[in-house]
């Protein structure tokens, strides 16, 4: 490891432990699985390990700088009330998807059907924006379809631009959006975790171990993911559009047996006693 690589993660522990990270919560809701990551205990309460959580930051943010440097989609959820507001500015920092109200079940595993639900919200939004939903409906019917609008936008307003299953996940609190955890690994879809003594690690392929109940705490762990994967993006280079070729035309007849012939001949018609002459 070089001198300035050891320099910033040096700057990174002083910066985590002055937001408070290295406070997990008491033994009694210790997970099993944490126990690699804990430094010590304080009054009943775990101190993480922050050379480990440092470790464990730079790790995550050199999957997510080949990610955005291969333009693939990150999709950040946090529906934890405490952590929503700051998840969702993350995401739109970096323009990637996210869920902060609730994880609405198969929205990965089913997501054909979904994708169905955000289509119907694309078509009411742009019905509302273009005034169509005033010549159509009469005040009732608006009424019901605005209510229709804005849970639809309440349940999948982060995902409108996902159309696919996402790459990576980013999950602040994996033991409360269990669920989105659960389907990611169903999918073989490597996991992220901004977490803390409570939750089990062996879930998530990169767990950064912080205090995921403080303010301070998950707003640095999340600005470092999501600056890291904005540096990758600035270096992709998008595809180029695929030319389709122009089909081929033949001028083929088919004889009344059913047999190919060759292109028509546009000359004139020779008798066999003109061939033969």
């Amino acid at each position: 490891m070089s001198t300035e690589q050891n320099e910033n993660e040096t700057n990174l522990i002083q910066r985590l432990f002055q937001a408070g990270s290295h406070f997990g919560f008491s033994k009694s809701r210790r997970h099993p699985s944490v126990v690699p990551f804990i430094f010590g205990n304080k009054q009943g309460t775990d101190i993480f390990d922050l050379e480990q959580t440092a470790a464990a930051i730079a790790e995550a943010k050199e999957t997510l700088a080949a990610a955005g440097e291969n333009g693939k989609t990150v999709l950040f959820v946090g529906t934890k009330e405490e952590v929503s507001k700051l998840v969702t500015a993350a995401a739109e920092a970096v323009e990637m998807p996210y869920v902060t109200n609730r994880w609405i079940g198969g929205m990965l595993t089913n997501f054909s059907e979904i994708k169905k639900r955000i289509e119907r919200l694309k078509t009411l939004t742009a019905e509302k924006e273009s005034g169509e939903l005033e010549r159509k409906y009469i005040k009732k019917e608006r009424v019901v379809i605005g209510r229709e609008v804005d849970k639809l936008e309440f349940n999948f307003g982060g995902i409108k631009a996902m159309d696919r299953t996402p790459a990576m996940l980013v999950v602040v609190d994996p033991r409360h959006d269990d669920i989105a955890v659960t389907e990611a690994n169903y999918l073989n879809i490597p996991v992220i975790a901004i977490m803390s003594s409570d939750c089990d690690a062996k879930k998530v392929k990169t767990a950064i171990m912080v205090n995921d109940a403080l303010t301070s705490s998950v707003t640095l762990a999340l600005a470092e993911l999501s600056d890291a994967y904005a540096e990758g993006k600035k270096k992709y280079t998008p595809p180029p559009p695929r030319t389709t070729r122009p089909a081929r035309s033949y001028d083929r007849t088919r004889t009344s047996g059913g047999r190919t012939t060759g292109p028509r001949t546009t000359g004139p018609r020779t008798s066999g006693s003109d061939a033969r002459r």
